[in-house]
């Protein structure tokens, strides 16, 4: 759950994410909408206002024109100088009512109209400053619906972005616990409606279990060779004990060795596979139990201690965890072989090469030395050591020095040493 909240957060804050895309295209749609509305209203009244501007001019007009038929005198109110006119007004057909919207004082606009009368051109002018206003007015009352209409619908669209994000997060969630090992995650899709995320959380849990049952087929095989191979491999060690002395003799109980190791290993792999082992945890000093690895494993190993180092663990697998990491060193790396005690912390590291990029970003896999240049093996003992580590819940790392080197990092769970 609180994996779910720290996600959501990250969504909430990251710009990119599905939501804020959603919410930008809602708000962009609005936005487009409001303005082709804004738009075709703000015409269709100005329309209507220039038709009402002609109306009143052309009323005002017609009297003025009429009395200047009658009397030949254009009422005073009139415009009879044609240097008073616009000129664009001028130079319309007269014969016929002529109407020009003149906006050249934008905050006091007029509609002019004109007729010629026996070659005298008489025009009045309108007044359209209510018009106007009623236009400005209108526009703002626009704005102000938009600007609600937004207010309203980004939070409805955030809102409804959530359902569809986190059931993307819920894979991805599945996702990463199933690459960091855990198989039996699965997504889920029953009772829900067919849709995308549901096509991928479905070929995600298929995914999941086609893996597992590899996994688990894999895990059988190795479980069932080692166990098959323990009768005859039994058999081989009391033959080669009753060979009589030679180099032949030594040369055939020494393959024998090597095989008997490699099925011991498959064995403590394949218990590890299936979750058969279990810790018995003590508080040692760490100190004394590294130093004591090293020496059994018959290597030359710098060792180097920082304080009084306490740990509560499994004295036994951390053994079998110290002796498996300095002898991959020396068989894969090149010395010296330094191994540095801080605290909690066991770090080892050779002078070789380092490790290959793939053992660093998808860790040891068994029968795989992933290069070339680190020597021969079957990729057992480090598989060994991580399996290990997980059970007496320490946290195992590989990396590589800047300066060359492989670097395997050990860190366990500390406990403080009681004073005398």
């Amino acid at each position: 759950m609180d994996a779910d909240i720290v996600q959501a957060a990250r969504g909430l804050l990251n710009p990119r994410s599905q939501r804020w895309k959603i919410v930008a295209l809602v708000a962009m749609a609005s936005c487009a909408v409001a303005l082709a509305v804004g738009v075709l209203v703000h015409r269709s009244t100005f329309e209507r206002s220039m038709d009402i501007g002609r109306e009143r001019a052309q009323n005002a007009l017609g009297p003025v024109v009429d009395q200047y038929r009658r009397t030949g005198v254009a009422d005073p109110l009139s415009v009879q100088d044609p240097d008073a006119m616009p000129p664009a007004l001028l130079r319309q057909d007269l014969e016929q009512v002529g109407f020009w919207y003149d906006d050249r004082r934008p905050d006091i606009p007029w509609m002019w109209a004109a007729e010629s009368v026996d070659g005298h051109v008489i025009a009045v002018q309108m007044e359209l400053g209510s018009e106007l206003r009623s236009l400005q007015a209108l526009d703002r009352h626009i704005v102000e619906a938009s600007l609600a209409v937004l207010a309203v619908v980004v939070p409805l669209a955030a809102l409804a972005a959530e359902p569809p994000n986190r059931r993307l997060r819920r894979v991805a969630g599945t996702a990463r616990r199933i690459a960091d090992g855990d198989l039996d995650a699965r997504i889920g899709t029953a009772g829900r409606a067919r849709d995308e995320i549901t096509d991928i959380s479905s070929a995600v849990d298929s995914m999941a279990g086609a893996l597992q049952e590899r996994l688990l087929t894999e895990q059988r095989f190795t479980a069932d060779v080692a166990h098959e191979l323990r009768t005859p491999l039994m058999g081989l060690i009391t033959a080669s004990e009753l060979l009589p002395e030679s180099e032949a003799t030594d040369l055939v109980r020494d393959r024998v060795g090597v095989l008997r190791t490699l099925v011991e290993n498959l064995l403590e792999i394949s218990r590890l596979d299936a979750g058969a082992e279990s810790a018995d945890h003590a508080v040692v000093p760490l100190d004394q139990v590294v130093e004591e690895s090293v020496r059994r494993a018959g290597l030359q190993a710098g060792l180097t201690v920082t304080g009084d180092p306490v740990a509560d663990t499994d004295p036994r697998r951390l053994d079998r965890i110290i002796a498996n990491l300095v002898a991959n060193a020396y068989r894969h790396g090149r010395p010296p072989v330094e191994v540095t005690v801080d605290g909690t912390t066991i770090v080892i590291r050779d002078h070789g090469p380092g490790f290959p990029g793939e053992l660093l970003a998808g860790g040891p896999q068994r029968f795989r030395t992933g290069a070339a240049e680190r020597g021969h093996g079957h990729g057992l003992g480090l598989t060994i050591a991580l399996g290990q580590a997980r059970v007496i819940g320490a946290e195992l790392t590989f990396r590589n020095a800047p300066d060359g080197g492989a670097v395997a990092v050990l860190r366990l769970r500390g406990r403080t040493r009681p004073e005398a």
